[in-house]
């Protein structure tokens, strides 16, 4: 379903781009036309595939970074102590830089490989996590832990299952959506300095003005995006129904 509402979604902007085009006389040099684009996505497609694969494959690992990270996080500042605060104080400083400033220092100090866009993705889709787990973490579900309190078996990990349980679906729901925007950090570091990726494909295509091939590379990128959101909703939806039975 995810698939084919991209599909329309990217053959509409498609139709919008070309309806453009043509009504306003642009040059095939300023907007190819659409032969050209299904030539060169249908030609060249292992030039964009493969770097669209690479990028995912990264994106996927600084998702998991950012999960963990801000799992962790949201654990430590739950507490209310000097620690937690300062931990919380720290998170939402690191946030209120954005990429583009910090991205010159990482690479300075990573280079331009993957280290790099694997921080700067996590760096991106890290903090809604962040925000979405010290929310559930810190909200009681009353009820169930009064029954829990009142029968002696309340301890920090019971409690925590609880919240946790109990607001799975907001869970999924963030976690998915911050898929994306580990697909958009790995994309701008590697458009801003990375040697390899989908985001270097569209920086090399950028300087050869060759929208064709920006477009291809939207597409691939569309594409991966669309199957690996997809596959995180079946996970947790997988979790989920195991949890309740």
């Amino acid at each position: 379903m995810r698939l084919i509402q991209f599909l329309v979604i990217f053959l509409t902007g498609i139709a919008i781009l070309m309806i453009v085009k043509y009504t306003g006389g642009l040059s095939d040099y300023l907007i190819p036309p659409l032969h050209e684009i299904l030539l060169v996505t249908g030609r060249d497609w292992t030039d964009f595939f493969m770097p669209a694969m690479n990028t995912t494959s990264v994106a996927v690992a600084g998702h998991v970074f950012a999960l963990f990270l801000a799992a962790v996080v949201a654990f430590i500042a739950r507490t209310g102590s000097r620690v937690a605060g300062l931990v919380r104080t720290a998170a939402y400083n690191l946030q209120a830089y954005p990429v583009v400033a910090i991205a010159p220092i990482v690479f300075i100090f990573l280079g331009d490989g993957l280290a790099s866009r694997l921080l700067i993705a996590a760096l991106i889709c890290y903090f809604p996590l962040l925000l979405s787990f010290l929310g559930i973490f810190s909200d009681p579900v009353v009820d169930v832990e009064h029954f829990f309190r009142q029968i002696g078996k309340l301890n920090s990990t019971t409690e925590l299952s609880i919240r946790i349980f109990e607001n799975l679906d907001k869970i999924i729901t963030v976690v998915t959506g911050s898929g994306t925007l580990a697909m958009v950090g790995t994309i701008v570091a590697e458009f801003l300095a990375a040697s390899n990726g989908i985001g270097y494909v569209i920086r090399k295509s950028l300087y050869q003005n060759n929208l064709a091939a920006i477009l291809a590379s939207l597409f691939f990128i569309g594409l991966f995006s669309s199957v690996y959101l997809m596959t995180v909703e079946f996970i947790g939806r997988t979790i989920k129904t195991r949890l309740a039975d």
